[in-house]
């Protein structure tokens, strides 16, 4: 197995891992280190099962669960994945109007997955099953070495700020209908993050993405200033690493302390498949999801249940 960098920054490939069997030590070890290194991972190989691919992310973590188990509810996928694609439960590609294609535009911002739970979110590993032939690259933003390159000023300025973050937040943005965004907030309150994080090593990292809305101490239009502000600081072309899919590639980053968003593609000609497990620091395996959440789609085939991403 051979790790090779793919970006000045972060970001690397591991060559020669077989993830279809149940990992050995030796691999998990080195991705381990790999990710505390480069933050962004991506594995080359043939596409896997569904059953490999939560194998495989669960000798890092326990899992987020997409939604509370529902043995009625139709399903593409093996139970415990996300559905970060632009099919439906037939795997035709759904209507671009459709309300779960709005929500998912919330996507093409920078953002860190489940930034808006009270759980920890370690990292996220998302599969190619079909990827277009072109456009569509998911790009990353490592926030350590953003932080270091900020003004020293800017870096006094967010010390000890906490900044508020709800997916909700980031679907507006993406062009959902603020209505039906309101119908969910009551039972999706979202969780307060630092806007510097410390990891492991003592290396200090910016904390902030679309879903992050309010700052604590600040009114709302402060706030958002100074959260628009450091997301355009962080999305300087000299910090992004764009990742260019493969069939197979199996692309893993920490939420701890990356930035992710898709990219545009020919949604209505091209199908894309991609599938995603969430890892979790610790703790029991959960639903990110809360219960009383209702999206209010048909499952008639058509449009399957919102994922969150």
């Amino acid at each position: 197995m051979e790790v090779r960098k793919l970006h000045p920054i972060f970001a690397a490939e591991l060559i020669g891992a077989d993830i279809s069997q149940p990992p050995s030590q030796e691999l998990i070890d080195l991705v381990e280190e790999a990710m505390a290194e480069h933050l962004v991972l991506c594995i080359r190989g043939d596409v896997i099962s569904d059953e490999a691919h939560l194998r495989f992310a669960r000798a890092f973590g326990p899992l987020e669960l997409p939604g509370p188990f529902n043995p009625d509810t139709p399903r593409r996928m093996a139970y415990g994945l996300y559905d970060a694609s632009n099919l439906d439960i037939n795997g035709e590609i759904i209507e671009r109007e459709s309300l779960r294609a709005k929500f998912s535009k919330g996507n093409e911002l920078f953002h860190a997955d489940s930034s808006f739970n009270d759980m920890p979110s370690k990292w996220s590993m998302l599969r190619g099953v079909i990827v277009p032939p072109e456009r569509g690259d998911t790009q990353f933003v490592d926030l350590r070495h953003v932080y270091d390159e900020l003004p020293p000023e800017t870096k006094d300025r967010i010390e000890s700020l906490v900044a508020e973050h709800s997916f909700l937040a980031s679907r507006i943005k993406g062009g959902v209908d603020p209505e039906e965004v309101e119908r969910l907030k009551a039972s999706w309150p979202g969780a307060k993050q630092p806007m510097v994080r410390v990891g492991p090593t003592g290396r200090k990292s910016l904390f902030v993405g679309s879903h992050a809305y309010r700052v604590e101490g600040m009114d709302d239009k402060e706030g958002q200033a100074l959260i628009d502000e450091l997301l355009a600081f962080a999305s300087q072309d000299k910090f992004v690493y764009a990742h260019k899919w493969r069939q197979g590639d199996m692309l893993i980053w920490d939420n701890r302390y990356a930035l992710h968003r898709g990219t545009e593609f020919d949604y209505e000609r091209y199908k894309r498949d991609l599938r995603r497990a969430n890892v979790n620091e610790y703790g029991e395996e959960r639903s990110a999801v809360p219960e009383d959440v209702e999206f209010g789609y048909p499952m008639d085939g058509k449009a399957p249940p919102v994922t969150v991403d």
